[in-house]
């Protein structure tokens, strides 16, 4: 027989098990977030901080769960995977998302912004603001920007001093069809192609270039197939981090906020580590031997686009929205 003394201790001890199950039985919520770069590059260790810094602001509650390197798919599939709610984060470049948010086209706009600081005080003020509020009836929630650098044009057949030198050039763009408007403007052929499979368009052939950021350049291994890098920095479109509004609709106010709150903190993280990446990714990349084309003819390239910008501004909101960018001094 037990004393009372002992069955007091029992019941006890029973019933602090039986609390420490249900703290601990629930499991924790996992948001699934595509990213399409490498585990080391700044937009995923963004992504990394922003999972911890979540998990901390809900006492382990929810948690993210980044794929990197394509795992989920190609940006086009993730976008579309997200949108129906199958993935709850991604991170893009605008020119993808933009077949379903239009303000993200406006982003993507060839010599839209005059410098990376013109960029950035784009995105940091009321016009950033706006433009992340304007995903929800797209199937999105906008949280945030990431930098994403100025995009050049590089390929392995010749050096790019003048807009004539890019005719019959086959060169690989986002699928995107105002990227593959600018590269035709320009005299080009554009080959709309998934980021994952340009090295090997590159290695094979099909294409003699591309246009990208310095880190995507190097940490890809194009530079070791297209050894001309010329500075065109036509377009300076960042990326956008999205949450699928089903997702969002599933929490609760203050775990929204937290969110949000977790995506700008991301975002000021994400700069730092661009900012690094991308003096390295140069430096590799002529240390490699690769020409970089600094004297070339600007002017040209930008009287080019004079029919990509007659087209989009016939929508009045993308007019309006240009207007405003270009204003912001």
């Amino acid at each position: 027989m037990f004393s009372r003394a002992h069955l007091s201790r029992i019941v006890v001890l029973v019933f602090a098990l039986l609390l420490t199950a249900a703290s601990t039985g629930a499991p924790a919520r996992e948001f699934r977030a595509a990213d399409n770069q490498n585990e080391d590059y700044p937009t995923v260790q963004a992504l990394r901080y922003m999972g911890r810094l979540v998990e901390e602001g809900s006492g382990g509650r929810l948690q993210i769960r980044v794929f990197h390197s394509s795992q989920l798919g190609e940006e086009k599939e993730t976008i579309e995977q997200t949108r129906a709610g199958a993935i709850d984060l991604n991170r893009t470049n605008v020119a993808l998302i933009g077949t379903f948010v239009p303000a993200m086209n406006v982003l993507a706009m060839p010599f839209l912004f005059r410098s990376v600081e013109h960029l950035q005080k784009v995105l940091d003020g009321p016009i950033g603001k706006d433009i992340l509020g304007s995903f929800e009836p797209y199937g999105f929630v906008g949280l945030t920007f990431y930098d994403s650098g100025a995009r050049s044009i590089y390929n392995s057949v010749r050096p790019l001093h003048s807009i004539a030198d890019l005719k019959g050039l086959r060169l690989r763009v986002q699928q995107s069809e105002l990227m593959s408007d600018m590269v035709r403007a320009l005299g080009a052929e554009p080959v709309e192609l998934p980021y994952g499979q340009v090295l090997t368009g590159l290695a094979t052939k099909l294409i003699d270039g591309a246009e990208n950021n310095w880190p995507s350049f190097v940490t890809t291994g194009h530079y070791k197939y297209a050894g001309f890098y010329t500075l065109t920095e036509h377009t300076m479109s960042p990326e956008v981090l999205v949450m699928s509004l089903k997702a969002w609709q599933s929490l609760s106010n203050e775990d929204r906020q937290l969110f949000r709150d977790a995506a700008q903190k991301s975002s000021r993280f994400m700069r730092e580590k661009w900012i690094d990446l991308e003096q390295r990714s140069q430096q590799q990349a002529k240390a490699a031997g690769v020409t970089i084309v600094t004297d070339f003819d600007r002017k040209p390239f930008e009287a080019a686009m004079a029919g990509i910008y007659q087209k989009a501004q016939r929508d009045p909101a993308a007019a309006a929205l240009i207007e405003r960018i270009r204003k912001v001094e």
